[in-house]
């Protein structure tokens, strides 16, 4: 199954089906009773959410970026940055969503803009650990497109410790993570002054 982010998820019946089975099951271990009015089709809303959520596992972010690749004679730094994302945290089944700023130093290949955020959207509607994503993405970017380095920043917000545990409402998670001429030290500085720029 193939999904598309911009448009409607076409839902297997008989995978929602069986999703919806199991989230009604829950439902009566958490005391409540799935046959009233409120509930009787929270089991089937919850199973196409959850595969709308994940839907990353169905799409493959390397093909994303190949389906724009142009040559190009530019070697100063690309960034696209505040690009919002919506993940699920593997721990808990709960989200975190935040901003990703990226940016790579072409080696001849460049693509589109949109591209770079699309392989945020997949890599981010997976089961995910922030640390994990930030990675992720930075690989995919350096494997197509062979840049001379990549940089990602990942500022995140997690409920797993706004709604329970701690409870920090206002708590930030910031990760990074980098290759090639990120490596230097000046590089990173200047891209992280530029994200930082409003």
């Amino acid at each position: 199954m193939d999904f598309n982010v911009n448009t409607p998820v076409p839902f297997d019946a008989q995978k929602t089906a069986q999703i919806a089975s199991h989230y009604k099951q829950i439902l009566e271990l958490l005391g409540e009773n799935p046959e009233r009015e409120g509930l009787i089709k929270t089991p089937e809303r919850v199973a196409k959410a959850m595969q709308f959520l994940v839907q990353g596992y169905e799409q493959v972010p390397e093909e994303i970026i190949q389906s724009a690749m142009f040559t190009e004679n530019y070697r100063q730094m690309v960034i696209v940055k505040d690009i919002d994302f919506y993940s699920m945290c593997e721990h808990h089944l709960l989200p975190f969503f935040g901003k990703a700023h990226i940016a790579y130093i072409p080696n001849h290949k460049i693509t589109g803009l949109s591209k770079i955020a699309r392989v945020v959207e997949v890599f981010a509607r997976r089961m995910q650990v922030q640390e994990r994503l930030t990675t992720q993405i930075k690989e995919c970017i350096q494997s197509t497109l062979n840049p001379l380095g990549v940089m990602v920043v990942i500022e995140a917000q997690h409920l797993c410790m706004q709604m329970r545990g701690v409870q920090k409402q206002h708590s930030i998670t910031t990760t990074s993570d980098f290759t090639g001429v990120f490596e230097q030290a000046k590089t990173r500085e200047e891209f992280i002054n530029l994200i930082n720029r409003h």
